[in-house]
């Protein structure tokens, strides 16, 4: 099975969630691609079988440009995703019947909305089947650092999200 993962990511939190992620499918010997938002292709390709996206939460949901603008004057550094968020490559991406799943980093307190949550059901209205339920990762700030043991626990999702997809696929 091939898994492509789609992420963006303002300060490098969500980033380096994708590649736990995708260390972790690979330690169950999927072959994974990581592609940052602003250069990831239109659509899966059709051998892939998994499809993971992950995005920061901004104002309980998916960025939209103002909120990247607003993240931007806020960073110490360079922003990682320069140009478009998951909002619009969701919004343009075909209808397709892969297993998805959608993680998504923000502040370690509780909050109603999620930016995966929000993803995921942009993904289902496309006609994709979700592998596993919507998984947020925790930042102790709005520019971080990650909380720890968030990496580790990416991973250890990702291996999660390996044994669903190959059952999914299966059945």
């Amino acid at each position: 099975m091939r898994a492509l993962v789609v992420y963006e990511s303002m300060f490098g939190n969500t980033r380096s969630i994708a590649d736990a992620v995708a260390l972790g499918l690979r330690e169950a010997g999927v072959e994974v691609e990581v592609v940052e938002v602003g250069t990831a292709p239109t659509g899966p390709a059709e051998d892939v079988g998994l499809l993971v996206v992950g995005a920061p939460t901004h104002a309980l949901s998916l960025s939209r440009p103002e909120s990247r603008r607003s993240a931007s004057e806020q960073a110490d550094g360079a922003i990682v995703s320069m140009g478009i968020g998951l909002r619009e490559w969701l919004a343009a991406l075909p209808t397709g019947h892969a297993l998805v799943a959608a993680f998504d980093t923000h502040i370690d307190r509780k909050v109603p909305g999620a930016a995966s949550r929000a993803a995921l059901k942009r993904l289902r209205r496309r006609g994709y089947h979700a592998a596993e339920p919507a998984q947020s990762f925790y930042v102790s700030d709005t520019v971080g650092p990650l909380v720890e043991g968030e990496v580790e626990r990416a991973r250890r999702w990702g291996l999660e999200l390996a044994a669903s997809s190959l059952v999914g696929q299966q059945g």
